[in-house]
């Protein structure tokens, strides 16, 4: 198991929003977090990167007791956290970007560091043709492929995304989803919260629905989708 949530329960203040959730990440497997806004998905992802304390339970990562490791640390110990927003630096440059997102692997040589540049920008030419272009003058989707791929520098065992498919448009979020596909087929673990249901289970080995900080289904990725409940509740059927 690379990562497991044992009963977490937290709050903001006062504000109970996570009532022991309890959720599993083998490893190379990509498992979906649905559900609507305000129901505790986000707060989920913060916890494993170490932005919000537990109040209970446990967060067991790769065998350790990941509350133990600071924010800093979890990076290192290979969880690249992609959040809303996409959280690239605008004012830099595309390969800025790239080389800024090995920073949780200084032991790298400059070479090392250079190919795995290339790598990346091969691997998305549209980047590639943009490499010298500010990342904040690149369109919604450009820069959520530089978000995955300044993730990918990290060399991650556990890639996290929050809602990528946010404000794209359909046909780039098809695209995006594609791309998300071919990452797992490497035999990275996945963690993708999303609202868009169908999208995010398409691609996925296992879901979570998590309901008002609860999780109140879960299984086969395939059977969330065909359950009349989830159908139901999230697509209307």
């Amino acid at each position: 198991m690379l990562l497991s949530l044992e009963n977490v329960s937290a709050s903001y203040g006062d504000l109970k929003v996570l009532f022991g959730a309890s959720l599993e990440i083998r490893e190379s497997e990509v498992v979906s977090l649905v559900g609507p806004n305000g129901a505790g998905k986000t707060t989920i992802l913060n916890i494993i990167s170490g932005f919000v304390p537990i109040a209970a339970g446990k967060v067991i990562y790769d065998g350790k007791d990941l509350t133990k490791l600071k924010k800093s640390e979890r990076a290192g110990a290979g969880i690249a956290h992609i959040p809303q927003g996409r959280g690239i630096l605008d004012s830099l440059t595309v390969k800025e970007n790239l080389i800024l997102g090995a920073f949780s692997k200084r032991e790298k040589d400059k070479n090392k560091l250079n190919q795995d540049v290339e790598r990346l920008l091969n691997r998305f030419p549209i980047l590639k043709e943009r490499e010298n272009q500010a990342a904040g003058s690149l369109s919604g989707g450009q820069q959520q492929m530089l978000a995955i791929a300044r993730a990918l520098m990290m060399e991650p065992k556990l890639l996290i995304l929050d809602e990528p498919s946010l404000g794209l448009a359909p046909i780039i979020v098809k695209d995006m989803f594609k791309i998300i596909s071919e990452v797992s087929k490497q035999g990275m673990s996945i963690l993708i919260v999303e609202q868009n249901l169908v999208q995010a289970l398409s691609v996925a080995t296992r879901g979570y629905v998590l309901e008002t900080g609860k999780i109140v289904l879960e299984g086969a990725a395939q059977e969330l989708l065909e359950n009349e409940e989830v159908k139901k509740a999230y697509l209307g059927i």
